[in-house]
């Protein structure tokens, strides 16, 4: 069973112990979190309905903070000797995909 997610202005896909990279979320190490399901496929089901999606449950914990790969930024005005190196790291969280659990009983 797998599941596409909305997680941090991007659409991933995830099943149950993936972990992955999103955006900057709040919380700390350890932290539980519930995610929007976008599209849940299991098996031969495909569950894409806003209704049916509701019943279903994403959870995930929160590993850390990391930080992606250095950007190198180089600013150049032709002809005025100016010249600005500057660097940016974007700062990301990993989660772990603990459980995708439907409601049905």
């Amino acid at each position: 069973m797998y599941a596409i997610v909305r997680a941090g202005g991007r659409q991933e896909k995830v099943a149950e112990g993936d972990v992955l990279t999103v955006d900057r979320l709040t919380g700390e190490a350890g932290d539980t979190l519930k995610l929007q399901a976008l599209l849940v496929v299991d098996g031969d089901n495909v569950v894409s309905k806003a209704a049916d999606l509701a019943k279903f449950e994403i959870t995930a914990e929160i590993i850390g903070a990391v930080k992606g790969p250095k950007i190198n930024i180089m600013h150049y005005r032709n002809k005025t000797g100016y010249k600005r190196r500057m660097g940016h790291r974007q700062p990301y969280t990993e989660v772990k995909i603990t459980g995708i659990k439907s409601g049905k009983k």
